[in-house]
């Protein structure tokens, strides 16, 4: 059923932006480790434009990674990576070298520190210029 046949009225539907294909971005302060580490490390697929890196990701999602001189890594999530185990995509990022936040609420059982479990299972882990990553439970992931 169309929005006319319904009655909704989505407010901007049909706009310019609507037909664009936007893509996110972050910045960090060391290109070459920005590489190794989403490349080597995270397995991605990972090209070069214009000094910035395009990370290719699933679903033809594009991500834009820059250079920042005076870098301050963000405060929140930048990349979730849906996962339908978090577990298992944990134990494989530790081989590669990813080390995972932790959370130091006492209340917590050890297993339950290094994803802190409000929403779906999550765990965090940071790039080289510490912005925040995560994997998180989706069972409509491959």
């Amino acid at each position: 059923m169309s929005d006319a046949a319904s009655g909704e009225k989505r407010a901007g539907a049909g706009g310019l932006l609507a037909v664009s294909r936007a893509f996110s971005g972050f910045s960090v302060g060391d290109m070459a480790r920005a590489r190794e580490f989403y490349g080597r490390t995270l397995g991605l697929e990972v090209s070069e434009a214009h000094g910035c890196l395009i990370l290719h990701l699933a679903g033809a999602t594009r991500v834009f990674v820059y250079p920042r001189r005076h870098h301050s890594p963000a405060a929140f999530t930048v990349l979730n990576f849906p996962v339908q185990d978090v577990a298992a995509a944990v134990e494989e990022l530790a081989r590669r070298g990813v080390r995972f936040e932790t959370c130091s609420r006492p209340d917590l059982a050890a297993e339950e520190r290094g994803s802190f479990r409000t929403g779906p299972a999550r765990a965090w882990f940071k790039d080289p210029a510490g912005n925040i990553l995560s994997v998180l439970h989706d069972s409509r992931s491959p």
